[in-house]
């Protein structure tokens, strides 16, 4: 492709036009006009600040790019901190939508990646919570609709779970279980599970007393979703079997990367989810709660782990010891 130069052109980013004149892009496609005006297409996956694939700028004539000099190199765009809070909201705000439409059962499957500590569970257990909540309000005696998997499971009880959980609207959550990954027997059952196929038929073919003793058939039709959360990314698996694996699943999922991968997209994350209220309950005062706020950005690098759940334990300390809180943080929270 070859680096153009524009002389003119915006793009919308967050529902804001920014001018564009004077970067360089790899241009995809010349000038053409649509429904919305003058555009050019180009490929930002090398640009910064823009979404990893190829976009359409606004321009107003075919003469709005000029061949870029050989020395032109492609133009990195930072987004703003305002950019970034604005594209992180909305990746959390779309779990949201999409564990709603899983509980539907409009969505099968969803597998959420992200680092550890930035809400990924708790976005997904607010929405089915308030599920169960309505269900209690009615005096519904029904077993609840969903179930969250932590830690390590074996094939077998992997089955025996999803057997529990087979009716239509019932969702399994596997939160940070990345072993069953890498188990065959264990990824061949939720291929079964959650294939495409009208009918998603999972067999046990070797007998079993686990089986027999709970009253489980050695076959079954699952109708219920599933959502993997967890800290692996997917993209980054080096491994042939385990990126075989993956892909084998992630073939039959939605896949949602939060697209939190910098310390800076983690402190603003906090900043945002503070802002928001997550410390309301300890009833800190404004400026204890930034306070609190700007000494895990500061120490950002030496702490243990940068994320919310650290604010929490630094708001803790806060409110146990309001005099001492910095002193008591720096022995608990930070590396040595």
């Amino acid at each position: 492709m070859t680096n153009i130069k524009l002389k003119e052109g915006t793009y919308k980013i967050r529902g804001k036009d920014v001018d564009l004149t004077g970067m360089v892009f790899p241009l995809v496609e010349g000038f053409k006009v649509g429904a919305k005006g003058g555009y050019i297409t180009v490929n930002a996956l090398e640009v910064g600040g823009f979404p990893d694939r190829n976009i359409k700028i606004s321009v107003t004539d075919a003469d709005c790019y000029e061949t870029a000099g050989a020395e032109a190199k492609v133009t990195q765009r930072e987004e703003t901190d305002e950019e970034t809070i604005d594209r992180l909201r909305e990746r959390f705000d779309m779990l949201e939508d999409m564990t709603k439409a899983t509980k539907k059962g409009d969505v099968r499957a969803m597998i959420v990646s992200g680092p550890p500590g930035v809400g990924k569970s708790h976005g997904v257990e607010k929405v089915l919570g308030k599920h169960d909540l309505i269900r209690e309000i009615a005096n519904d005696d029904r077993p609840a609709k969903y179930e969250v998997i932590k830690g390590a499971m074996s094939a077998i009880g992997l089955y025996c779970k999803l057997y529990k959980m087979a009716d239509k609207d019932n969702v399994v959550v596997f939160d940070d279980c990345d072993s069953i990954f890498a188990d065959e027997l264990s990824l061949n059952i939720l291929k079964a599970a959650l294939d495409s196929k009208k009918n998603r038929r999972i067999c046990w073919n070797t007998d079993s007393f686990k089986l027999r003793n709970e009253g489980v058939p050695d076959s079954f039709n699952f109708k219920g979703s599933a959502i993997f959360i967890t800290n692996i990314k997917f993209d980054n698996v080096k491994t042939k079997k385990m990126r075989d694996h993956l892909e084998a699943l992630e073939s039959r999922c939605h896949y949602i990367d939060l697209t939190i991968d910098t310390d800076r997209e983690k402190m603003l994350r906090i900043k945002q989810i503070t802002s928001d209220g997550m410390l309301n309950e300890y009833k800190l005062s404004d400026e204890v709660v930034e306070e609190i706020v700007d000494f895990v950005d500061i120490n950002k690098t030496r702490l243990r782990e940068l994320s919310l759940r650290t604010v929490l334990k630094v708001a803790d300390l806060a409110k146990a010891f309001p005099n001492k809180w910095e002193a008591m943080a720096e022995n608990t929270v930070m590396k040595r």
